[in-house]
């Protein structure tokens, strides 16, 4: 199976949430980030587990029955210092400009 694009993770924000709940608890198991989601069937969350396993941001790992989800952030790390980057530069000139036009 082709890995995905990593823009496809963060392109929904239940996939957002699932990626925040990771980097804030650590490892979980499927059935402990679906609980968090009361708007959102089991189904459709294994599904998003799936698209984020498919990007190569989170492992899986069997435990018994269930699988253990763990966040690799490396690939969302090459996205805010490659692309996505020079907006952050961007922003910061533009706070520098307009930090030295408030000090005139």
């Amino acid at each position: 199976m082709p890995e995905r694009d990593v823009y496809t993770a963060i392109a929904d924000p239940t996939r957002r949430q699932i990626l925040d709940l990771l980097f804030e608890r650590g490892p979980l198991l499927a059935g402990q980030i679906a609980e968090r989601f009361s708007e959102a069937s089991r189904p459709g969350i294994s599904r998003h587990l799936r698209v984020l396993k498919e990007c190569g941001v989170v492992t899986a790992r069997k435990d018994g029955k269930n699988q253990n989800y763990e966040l690799r952030i490396e690939p969302l790390l090459k996205l805010k210092d490659g692309w996505l980057g020079k907006f952050g530069d961007m922003q910061r000139d533009s706070l520098k400009a307009l930090r030295r036009r408030a000090e005139r």
